[in-house]
């Protein structure tokens, strides 16, 4: 009886697996591709603020050299120059009107938006669409020209020019950042989608107006993201300049009531040559704006609700 030898398989030279190259190395390709932004960072943010913040204790008329003097271009801005606290009291009456009236209108937009199911896309564009033209002159020019002695508002309402009335001015600006709604509403849009419609059934089923379910669902829900779009309003708002600048002609006016610290900034600056007053006022604004984030995330924890917090 003969017997079959089964062949044994070649044995397989062992391969080894591909060895990592050492960490040094990836890190510095990593720093490599880094660079370009690290050093346009540098030389474009970080260098012109350290010789801004050094400006700002000099005094430097754009033609002579800068002299140092200390804190006298801080102590002059606070207790010497009336027309700083003016452009304070604008640019703060205009961060309350603002952003509260932007934010509004761009959750009151996107609420409509959720709940329609012809012709969603035309009207996001359209209503996105002034958002895309940003604070560029011509746009601020044109609504000078709406609000102007003869313009369109005037020759429907009779009310005269509102760019010449102290009363009415900084209104006129504020409405052209509300007008310019559509990043919010977009930003809102998202957040409602994805709420689940599972709350808003059970809801109903329990009996809850269309007002609590907002009250209850809504807001607590979407709360992350009206944080979020509030403190990037506020910020914007802080820094308007264009809207202010193209409605008085660059003077603030009439009566300083569209005088906004940004402008007033550039009026010290770039027209009254007093640079080293310009850079203190603008890490004056520095300082504030960040005081008023943190402030914000600081009082966020009582009413911004994140559902990860609702499973622990």
């Amino acid at each position: 009886m003969t017997t079959t030898q089964i062949p044994t398989p070649a044995r397989t030279q062992d391969v080894d697996p591909p060895t990592k190259p050492p960490r040094r190395q990836r890190e510095g390709a990593a720093w490599v591709f880094l660079s370009p932004w690290v050093l346009g960072a540098a030389v474009l943010t970080l260098l012109p603020m350290a010789v801004s913040l050094y400006l700002s204790f000099t005094d430097y008329d754009l033609f002579n050299p800068p002299q140092w003097v200390g804190l006298r271009n801080y102590t002059q801005m606070f207790t010497e120059d009336p027309r700083y606290w003016r452009s304070v009291v604008a640019t703060l009456t205009y961060v309350v009107i603002a952003v509260p009236l932007q934010l509004g209108l761009a959750l009151v937009v996107a609420l409509a938006l959720k709940g329609m199911r012809r012709g969603k896309g035309f009207y996001r564009s359209a209503f996105y669409a002034p958002s895309l033209l940003g604070a560029s002159m011509s746009i601020a020019l044109v609504w000078r020209a709406i609000f102007n002695d003869g313009g369109t508002v005037d020759n429907l309402l009779g009310t005269g020019g509102w760019v010449n009335k102290p009363g009415w001015a900084l209104f006129t600006v504020a409405l052209l950042t509300v007008w310019q709604f559509g990043a919010p509403m977009v930003i809102f849009l998202a957040g409602l989608q994805q709420i689940p419609a599972e709350l808003y059934e059970a809801a109903a089923v329990d009996g809850a107006s269309r007002w609590r379910q907002f009250l209850s669902i809504t807001v607590p829900m979407l709360s992350p993201v009206i944080f979020f779009n509030l403190v990037l309003q506020t910020i914007q708002a802080f820094q308007v300049f264009t809207p202010a600048f193209a409605v008085s002609a660059g003077k603030g006016g009439p009566a300083d009531s569209t005088l906004f610290y940004t402008l007033y900034l550039y009026d010290r600056g770039f027209v009254a040559s007093h640079m080293g007053y310009a850079s203190a006022m603008a890490w004056t604004l520095l300082l504030v704006i960040g005081a008023v984030t943190a402030v914000l995330f600081r009082t966020s924890r009582s009413w911004v609700f994140y559902a990860s917090e609702g499973d622990r």
